[in-house]
């Protein structure tokens, strides 16, 4: 099979066939080759979906798969005729489509996404804003993943973005590497090209991210206010100078890069959202939220960040979650927190045109 230009996930054998995943533009794809490596046939699914725990159960090829419509299901590939099925999981709440769309960054690097939205032109309050998602480190692919969260949004019109930025994996380590350290201000690039996008096509654009997503956010919202109509911040990194003081910040030091180390510390400050929010600037309405029990981004970071932003006037909102930590840790914390997120983005951008709920 030799070294391809997608990155290798999963490979199994049966019938003496080659079963293998590689993650072609952040969605899975199966390629089943034979075993002196030639490509006998590519299995193609319906709309781009994320595969796991892939293994094989006689004359089968079990899997899990996750897509923007679909909670983990269990599918089964038939090895005599190559072709798959749902074999358990729900039915989607809501019919999405998917679309697959490329921009270009700053330095003329292609950008990939996924744009999600209901079936139809269905209209609403939501109609015309835009929820663009990204991460973008620590070598993480960003793939299709269930939005369960965000479903409400989504049936009053809003479209969902999910974008492929450097940093991640979606590209192998290369692609990684193209976002991290002394390469970061790549991600925060791409992440603009994104957002300028989708403005371009007539949407209202709200950030979201959280963890090393809360950072892609606040860099590029303090670096470019005017791309964004709001901002949610969740658990982030905002501290570039002290985040290897706090908590198990220093593990970070290969993603990031060392403040500690002159030659580090001179792109790092560049960077820092709490070092570059500026004063007279006009940002968007921003929600931060964090936890006090967050035991791996210490909640200082987004606190300071809200410190900052309300002594240069920007409108900015603080959400404490009190008794969870890193990114919620029970359904119950994850209602009441999304519910104050999509609570946000209503009333920020989705009340104007609340006419549609009677």
């Amino acid at each position: 099979m030799g070294e391809q230009e997608y990155p290798l996930e999963y490979a199994v054998i049966s019938r003496n066939k080659v079963y293998a995943v590689h993650l072609v533009n952040a969605a899975s794809k199966f390629k089943v080759y034979s075993l002196d490596g030639r490509l006998l046939k590519e299995i193609v699914f319906e709309k781009p979906m994320s595969v796991s725990n892939i293994d094989v159960y006689r004359d089968r090829i079990v899997f899990t798969g996750e897509s923007f419509d679909t909670p983990s299901s269990l599918y089964l590939i038939d090895t005599v005729e190559d072709v798959y099925q749902k074999f358990y999981g729900v039915e989607p709440l809501i019919k999405l489509s998917v679309e697959e769309a490329w921009t270009t960054s700053s330095d003329k690097t292609m950008i990939h996404m996924f744009i999600v939205n209901r079936e139809g032109d269905i209209g609403g309050p939501c109609s015309g804003i835009a929820i663009v998602y990204g991460y973008g480190g620590f070598g993480i692919s960003i793939t299709p993943l269930y939005l369960s969260s965000l479903i409400p949004f989504i049936e009053d019109g809003g479209t969902i973005v999910v974008a492929n930025l450097r940093g991640g994996g979606e590209y192998g380590e290369k692609w990684h590497r193209m976002g991290k350290r002394e390469n970061k201000q790549n991600v925060f690039e791409d992440y603009k090209a994104v957002l300028k996008y989708i403005r371009s096509r007539g949407y209202k654009t709200v950030g979201l991210g959280a963890s090393n997503g809360g950072l892609l956010v606040a860099a590029t919202m303090v670096q470019a206010p005017q791309l964004f109509d709001a901002a949610i911040i969740g658990y982030p990194v905002i501290d570039m100078l002290r985040f290897h003081k706090l908590y198990i910040g220093s593990l970070w030091i290969d993603e990031y890069g060392d403040p500690d180390n002159p030659r580090d510390r001179e792109y790092l400050i560049k960077y820092s959202p709490y070092h570059n929010v500026r004063k007279g600037v006009s940002y968007p309405p921003t929600l931060v939220y964090t936890g006090l029990h967050d035991d791996r981004v210490h909640p200082g970071h987004a606190l300071k960040f809200v410190a900052k932003l309300e002594d240069a006037k920007a409108p900015v909102y603080l959400r404490v979650e009190t008794e969870a930590g890193h990114r919620g840790a029970s359904p119950m914390v994850k209602v009441r927190e999304y519910s104050d997120i999509l609570a946000f983005i209503y009333k920020t951008l989705c009340s104007k045109n609340m006419e549609y709920i009677k």
